[in-house]
């Protein structure tokens, strides 16, 4: 989930990992979905606007240690 500019909840997807790897980095965490099934995801997390591959600038993206499970 991203912030848009306008202020709206965004939910990120992307149609193939190369593409999420492409847009987001290498060390962005992610979860296999059915698109059929994003309301499930917007009841939990609300969102407003779905984005599809969507390039977000590289100082965004996730580096390692923040993927990184800490006890």
């Amino acid at each position: 989930m991203r912030r848009t500019k306008d202020g709206r909840v965004a939910l990120l997807a992307y149609t193939a990992l190369d593409r999420l790897i492409d847009c987001l980095g290498p060390d962005q965490p992610w979860i296999l979905y059915h698109t059929e099934h994003l309301k499930e995801i917007g009841a939990d997390q609300p969102y407003e606007v779905i984005y599809l591959d969507l390039p977000v600038p590289q100082e965004l993206w996730h580096s390692k240690s923040e993927n990184e499970v800490r006890p």
